[in-house]
């Protein structure tokens, strides 16, 4: 079968043939989509926290089809995904809705779990809540918007670049911004953070009384230290959220989550948002569009 290797940090992806994988008490997935998301770019860099050994296919998400026909989406440990077969944990495998597509499937998981369940489980919104989602074009950013909109609270997107605002008010956000144009006068009940860096350190001063941020995130640079007096002064909160340990660690919490989300999308109240599909030939152009920032959405290989 056809693979995309990255054989080391920093280096290019070889698309080659490499045998297929070993299916021994694991469930095989002809793969039709394979997710791109920026952990796969942390570790092309080198910089991701567990990084993989090397040579390895990236690539933790996938939707195709069983050996039996059947369509489904997957999460892959350890990676994989960006392959025409993979070999996948059987609890790791749901069913792909009819109505979706498999770029929409291999675009789903892991942006909607990782929105839905820190906006869920960890703060409370609803009519009244006012969120600011950062990276909100981006794959998960795209989910954050939605979910938000459809627990009734009003969203607002910042943004890379101007282009990207229309898409965020699109999904239902009622503002979006670039960076720097952010008013300094807004304030929020949630923040989700994606990128990090300097922007996280100074966001406990957008948020209302007993607000949260919510670091999901690194993009743009390590989490600057906050002081606990800082946090209490302003009666304000700090949450964390990282979905591959919190998999290992409470499955029972990611089924009900999953199930509850598996619903939502049924009602159309919410859609995975592709932005772009490509050939696996083109995995380079894929890190290069999730790297630079230039994409929206998911972007997706197709094997």
């Amino acid at each position: 079968m056809r693979a995309a290797l990255l054989r080391e940090v920093d280096g290019p992806f070889e698309v080659a043939d490499v045998p297929e994988p070993d299916a021994e008490g694991k469930v095989r997935v002809r793969v039709r989509a394979a997710g791109v998301n920026f952990a796969d770019v942390m570790i092309r860099r080198g910089v991701y926290p567990q990084m993989p050994a090397l040579p390895a296919v990236l690539g933790s998400e996938v939707a195709g089809e069983l050996d039996d026909g059947t369509r489904v989406m997957a999460l892959t440990a350890g990676g994989g995904g960006y392959a025409e077969q993979v070999a996948v944990d059987a609890m790791q495998v749901v069913p792909l809705p009819e109505h979706a597509s498999f770029a929409e499937g291999a675009a789903f998981l892991l942006t909607f779990l990782t929105a839905y369940i820190p906006l869920t489980r960890q703060v409370r919104i609803g009519p009244g809540s006012r969120v600011l989602v950062t990276a909100a074009a981006g794959g998960v950013g795209t989910a954050a918007i939605q979910i938000a909109r459809g627990l009734g609270a009003s969203v607002v997107g910042v943004v890379g670049s101007p282009p990207k605002i229309d898409t965020c008010t699109a999904l239902g956000a009622e503002a979006a911004y670039v960076y720097d144009e952010l008013p300094e006068d807004e304030a929020f009940d949630v923040i989700l953070d994606q990128i990090g860096g300097d922007f996280f350190a100074s966001s406990f001063g957008r948020l209302r009384p007993l607000g949260t941020v919510i670091a999901v995130g690194s993009a743009s640079g390590a989490w600057q230290p906050v002081e606990p007096a800082r946090i209490v002064g302003r009666n304000v909160s700090l949450a964390g959220f990282y979905l591959g340990r919190l998999m290992r660690l409470d499955p029972e919490l990611i089924g009900t989550a999953l199930g509850e989300l598996l619903a939502f999308w049924q009602t159309g109240a919410l859609a995975p948002h592709v932005g772009a599909e490509l050939p696996l030939d083109e995995v380079e152009r894929a890190h290069e569009l999730v790297e630079s920032r230039q994409s929206v959405g998911k972007v997706v290989l197709i094997p």
